[in-house]
């Protein structure tokens, strides 16, 4: 996950940065692995034992691989303590199993990494960033609060399409209560979906007013450059006055001593 250091990666971390920089993609695609394994077992009723059993191993190696990848960038941090505070979840998702299907939102740094290869558009760059994440959020949050609130007998979610319905009318803080989670792991996905949205906001206001600074500080520059330039041509121009006036005082000379 992006790290939440208020210091520029690579300058604080340069070995978790790399390690980062050269896994990055490769765990991201474990993560679409996870997720199409995780929607398989959940979506499809009709699963055999041995596809079940060959699906249940895939999830526990993929959140094995993500241990490893954990482990990793702290035994490569210089501050350690700091890395873990910074990577609460990803510890998380580690110690705690029945957390791992929440592993898949680490696929938002597939929107991350297109995003810095789109041009510099920022109406067009926020609006993939928000479908994009938003999508995945929900989906995600979606079928792991169906996958545990299903079997319960007084669960209100009994579907994959309750589950969405209660996904959209929490995250838009809707919430008409018609649906809601009843055990402790549906309402730990409604917490995490909550937290979810808020840093989704979060993120959004950040990269406005990031924008915002940036075209600021970019109007600054130029006008500051057109200062430079402007002064650069009146000392040009003062110069020149002061040598007509050097000629016409020549000038003025001779004619006298004509």
């Amino acid at each position: 996950m992006a790290d939440g250091a208020l210091t520029e990666p690579g300058i604080d971390e340069p070995l978790v940065a790399a390690w980062e920089r050269r896994f990055d993609w490769p765990l991201t695609a474990l993560a679409a692995v996870f997720l199409a394994a995780y929607t398989w077992t959940v979506l499809d009723t009709d699963l055999s034992a041995g596809v079940a059993w060959w699906l249940d191993a895939l999830l526990w190696l993929t959140w094995a691989l993500f241990a490893v990848d954990y482990v990793v960038r702290l035994a490569l941090a210089r501050r350690r303590w700091r890395f873990v505070w910074q990577h609460l979840f990803d510890l998380a998702v580690i110690l705690l199993p029945m957390f791992r299907q929440l592993r898949v939102l680490r696929l938002i740094t597939v929107l991350s990494a297109l995003n810095r290869q789109m041009r510099d558009d920022f109406r067009g760059r926020i609006g993939v960033y928000v479908v994009g994440a938003t999508a995945l959020v929900s989906f995600a949050a979606s079928l792991a609060v169906y996958d545990v609130e299903r079997r319960h007998p007084d669960a209100s979610i009994t579907s994959f399409g309750d589950a969405l319905w209660w996904t959209i009318t929490t995250i838009t803080t809707v919430g008409y209560g018609d649906r809601y989670p009843v055990t402790w792991q549906g309402r730990l996905v409604a917490a995490s979906l909550m937290i979810a949205g808020i840093a989704l906001l979060g993120t959004i206001t950040g990269t406005i007013a990031s924008w915002f600074v940036e075209r600021i500080r970019g109007v600054e520059k130029a006008v500051e450059q057109s200062e430079r330039e402007t002064h650069v041509e009146l000392h040009e121009v003062m110069a020149e006055v002061r040598r007509l006036h050097e000629r016409l005082d020549e000038l003025r000379a001779q004619s006298v001593a004509r």
